[in-house]
C-alpha cells in the first residue's frame, strides 16, 4: 500500500515555471530575438542566434536566411524537431548534443552559451511555449 501511494502520488521534481523562464531568457537575448510573422518583435534581442519564434516543433536548422553550422542543418535534415527533452539537453552543451544526435565525434554547434541547470532549461522552454508559438 505504501508503495502504491508513493508511486501514485509522486510529484515531478520541478514543474516548469514560464515566469522564471522569462527571467532566464534575458541571457538568451544577447543572441536571440522572438519576432513574429508580421515582423513585430515580441522579445528584442541579438541576431547572432536564430529567431526563436515558432521554435516549438520546428525542424532544427531551418530558419530561412540564418547560417547554421553544417551539423545543425544535418540534424534537422535527419528529423530533429525541437521538443522540450531535446532542447533541455541541447542548451546544456550544443556541440555535445549534436555529436550524440548525429553519432559524429566531429559535429559542432555554434551556440557557445550553456544553461547547465535542466530545471532552468525547462523553465525557458515553458516561456518559449507561451510566447513563441505561431
Amino acid at each position: 500500500m505504501i508503495l502504491f501511494a508513493a508511486l501514485g502520488f509522486a510529484l515531478p521534481a520541478h514543474a516548469a515555471d514560464p515566469e522564471r523562464g522569462e527571467r532566464m531568457f534575458r541571457a538568451c537575448t544577447a543572441c536571440h530575438s522572438v519576432i513574429d510573422e508580421t515582423g513585430s518583435a515580441l522579445v528584442r534581442g541579438g541576431r547572432t542566434g536564430p529567431n526563436l519564434y515558432g521554435v516549438i516543433g520546428r525542424h532544427a536548422g531551418s530558419v530561412p536566411g540564418f547560417h547554421y553550422s553544417p551539423s545543425m542543418t544535418e540534424a534537422g535534415q535527419r528529423g530533429l524537431r525541437w521538443n522540450e527533452a531535446d532542447f533541455v539537453v541541447y542548451v546544456r552543451d550544443a556541440t555535445a548534443f549534436l555529436r550524440g544526435y548525429l553519432d559524429d565525434p566531429e559535429a559542432r554547434g555554434k551556440m557557445a552559451y550553456r544553461l547547465r541547470d535542466a530545471d532552468k532549461a525547462r523553465d525557458v522552454w515553458a516561456y518559449l511555449e507561451r510566447i513563441a508559438a505561431p
